[in-house]
């Protein structure tokens, strides 16, 4: 009888060893070692063939998305443990993950496995570095009143994170307001030495500077290691560089970018499911020991890595592929590089082909955008809010069947007029594109043709305020209670 590769793989976790099937060491699938020709388009499609056909899906941003070969991978790492837990967690797990982080510092240029630790998010990994700043300053290392610099355009839950964290405990948090649109690194540099130069008046300590390596919303590639340099010219203590989006999307060499901590989703560009991010610090840097995950679990005190990789019962298994999406990603002409130089060119084509059929422009230049770009909407829509930004984007989704993020831009840059479109309406909303393998054209032309035809059809935003709709209902009331009253009467006379 033929044996089942499933239970070969759990005798082999429970033995501690692996079998002859390529799962060594009981640590699941391994990446194949054998040379694959390039995948094909019919391949790509077969890939995602579980997303929405209906829906053009131009939004890989926000939570990424993972081919159909690893989910599967996945999935065999869940019957795993669902067979047999125990095993799974004495002699599985740890080696499964160690693979995992040792695959992690290759790509992105780690000195040692040691450096990384695998957590569920960057806003986590957010949350174990801010931990430890509070702590900073409530034991007294940091003095009140000491300053954490920001940049305006943080992840909103990193600066909801800082204010929870370390302005409780005591610290000045100073934004860096980056214009947009913007026009280069130059600009960027400038505003943030300036903010800088604030954030130390008074004598006062620098004791952390957060940096987004590319900015969520608006989306810009951030320049990150001149910053980072900055901070070390200036005496900041500690560098974190959030790069949520950063893997996959641009070139990655922690060494090189110089911070003391770097934390970047692998759900988002790098094919992971979700959710799974790493956090990456200096072993020679003292506070690498004094780093904790925020759950607390009996691995308390073995070193981040140890902790983050266990904080009580779930499914660790998003943690467990990493090396499959690597597979996955060697699949392409030119592996990782390759897919991000593609869609740097296919995303910055389809934001110029919207920008000219809408009559607007970019929001940054083609240098600074990585695999999503920002595409100035028509002023006529009059986005005035974030929420009709979002109300736009729900219209697009159930209307449309267009998956876009839409950002309402309500600063204006210091002593310039707002920019406006081609006819003369100041622009506010933005749509961030994004493009990953499985995109096509179509999926852009949907978008431009559905905006197009909310501009033909004279629609605004402010159709979709509730105030709007309640007023109107209110003026339809208003006109036909006379003919109510009317009929009302002439039953009564009946």
């Amino acid at each position: 009888m033929a044996s089942d590769p499933a239970s070969d793989d759990a005798a082999a976790v429970e033995n501690g060893h692996g079998n002859d099937n390529g799962h060594g060491n009981g640590n699941g699938p391994s990446p194949s070692k054998r040379p694959r020709s390039v995948i094909s388009a019919a391949e790509i499609r077969a890939e995602f063939a579980h997303h929405d056909a209906a829906v053009a899906r131009v939004n890989n941003g926000s939570f990424g998305c993972c081919p159909a070969s690893v989910l599967a991978a996945q999935a065999h790492w869940q019957r795993l443990f669902l067979a047999q837990p125990d095993a799974f967690y004495f002699h599985g797990l740890q080696q499964g993950l160690r693979r995992s982080r040792a695959a992690v510092a290759e790509a992105m240029g780690a000195g040692n496995v040691s450096e990384v630790s695998l957590v569920d998010n960057a806003t986590t990994a957010a949350a174990i570095v801010l931990q430890h700043a509070a702590w900073s300053f409530t034991e007294g290392s940091f003095a009140s009143g000491d300053a954490v610099l920001m940049l305006h355009y943080a992840y909103g839950a990193v600066k909801k994170s800082i204010h929870a964290y370390v302005a409780r405990a005591g610290a000045t948090v100073v934004e860096v307001p980056l214009p947009f649109p913007v026009a280069s690194a130059d600009a960027i540099i400038a505003e943030f030495r300036a903010a800088l130069a604030v954030a130390k008046e008074g004598g006062r300590r620098v004791r952390l500077a957060v940096i987004d390596h590319i900015t969520s919303m608006p989306s810009v590639v951030i320049p990150v290691k001149e910053l980072v340099a900055i901070c070390r010219e200036e005496g900041v203590d500690k560098v974190f560089v959030d790069a949520a989006h950063s893997i996959g999307q641009v070139p990655v060499d922690v060494r090189d970018i110089g911070a003391d901590f770097y934390t970047s989703n692998l759900h988002k560009w790098f094919f992971c499911p979700p959710a799974v991010a790493f956090l990456h610090t200096r072993k020679d840097d003292p506070i690498a020991n004094q780093l904790h995950h925020p759950v607390v679990s009996y691995e308390y005190g073995n070193g981040l890595p140890m902790e983050s990789g266990w904080i009580g019962t779930r499914d660790y298994s998003a943690q467990l592929v990493v090396s499959e999406a690597i597979d996955f990603v060697n699949r392409f002409e030119g592996g990782i590089e390759g897919i991000r130089s593609r869609n740097h060119e296919k995303v910055i084509e389809m934001g110029r082909m919207l920008a000219e059929a809408w009559g607007t422009f970019l929001g940054s230049p083609p240098e600074l955008c990585g695999s999503m770009v920002m595409v100035g909407m028509p002023g006529c829509l009059g986005v005035e809010s974030d929420d009709d930004a979002l109300r736009v984007r729900t219209m697009l989704r159930k209307d449309f069947q267009v998956e876009v993020p839409i950002y309402y831009n309500s600063r204006r840059v210091e002593g310039q007029e707002m920019a406006k479109d081609k006819n003369g309406d100041p622009l506010t909303g933005y749509v961030r594109i994004s493009h990953q393998v499985y995109n096509v054209t179509e999926d852009y032309e949907r978008l431009r043709d559905a905006v197009n035809k909310l501009v033909s059809e004279g629609f605004t935003s402010s159709k979709l305020r509730p105030s709007e709709k309640v007023h109107s209902a209110e003026m339809t009331a208003c006109m036909f209670s006379p003919l109510i009253f009317f009929v009302d009467w002439l039953g009564f006379l009946h």
